[in-house]
């Protein structure tokens, strides 16, 4: 796949972030993050690659239909593991699904949207580092962990820094 290389840099970043934490910091509500926690933010990027996962063999996605775990987001080790074992899956074959959402106007329907595979992919892993950018803010209110300078930044600025920089 040709996102192989940003998905392992960002999955290997988010790993690394869990390793230095302390399960207290994990937890500890933040409030430069409207007092929800890193874990929180955890849970949300590993639920919304698990919907994925599970679209993918419906043909479906439904993002809004994701579980919500909350042993995710304060337990850092079950954390860790799914992590590991999403990003185990993601080597697929582009397929056509269907992205499901409400509908904003008639909450009682669904709408569905032609997407695929990769599409998906690529939105989970811009959003991953969208996601990725606050934990950094809220992980220097809640601990001392040193994180990359490039942790929750996306791969365009990077690239764009770096072209800047020569």
């Amino acid at each position: 796949m040709l996102l192989s290389i940003p998905l392992s840099n960002t999955f290997h970043q988010l790993a690394g972030l869990l390793s230095q934490l302390e399960n207290a910091a994990y937890t500890s509500p933040c409030s430069v993050l409207s007092n929800a926690t890193i874990g929180q933010h955890v849970r949300h990027i590993i639920e919304l690659f698990q919907c994925l996962e599970t679209g993918y063999a419906e043909g479906i996605v439904n993002y809004e239909s994701r579980k919500r775990d909350f042993y995710i987001e304060t337990d850092i080790r079950k954390a860790e593991k799914m992590l590991r074992e999403i990003q185990q899956c993601l080597e697929k074959p582009n397929k056509e699904l269907l992205l499901e959402s409400e509908d904003y106007f008639n909450k009682q329907e669904n709408i569905s949207i032609p997407t695929n595979y990769y599409r998906e992919v690529v939105y989970n892993l811009e959003h991953a580092i969208h996601h990725m950018a606050m934990i950094k803010i809220g992980a220097k209110e809640v601990s001392s962990i040193v994180l990359p300078d490039e942790f929750g930044i996306a791969f365009s600025t990077i690239k764009y820094r770096s072209q800047c920089a020569q």
